[in-house]
């Protein structure tokens, strides 16, 4: 997901990680669409979820070259694959007003735009019945 700080010409993109049984958020990072991204997002996960998790992921080549083989799926949005991730997204494009798109309102500072949305993540975390 795509989102903007200070102004539209630095692009700041949102990779996360959700558990499909679950729905939660198990992982998010904030970058560029490269692998140091990508990297932020895999290596915190735990491990049991590295071990075990099957990711269903667009065709984005940073993914392929982070995740390994066995554990990687690629898929086009037409499969549902993706689905839950979203889903995710649309709602964090509803509840949080700088996230649309086409917005005239850009956080100003990075570390304040990340702490927003960790915030949401956690909200929605405890919202969903586990």
């Amino acid at each position: 997901m795509r989102s903007f700080v200070g102004s539209e010409e630095y692009k700041l993109r949102i990779r996360s990680a959700i558990n499909r049984d679950t729905r939660q958020t198990v992982g998010v990072s904030f970058g560029n669409r490269g692998d140091k991204t990508c990297l932020k997002l895999w290596q915190p996960l735990p491990p049991d979820y590295r071990k075990r998790a099957v990711i269903y992921t667009d065709f984005r080549e940073s993914y392929a070259n982070i995740i390994p083989s066995e554990r990687l799926r690629q898929v086009g949005k037409e499969s549902g694959g993706t689905a839950h991730i979203e889903r995710f997204n649309n709602a964090l494009r509803q509840r949080c007003p700088g996230m649309v798109r086409k917005t005239l309102s850009f956080s100003k500072n990075e570390a304040m735009h990340e702490k927003r949305i960790r915030i949401f993540i956690d909200h929605y975390n405890k919202s969903l019945s586990v």
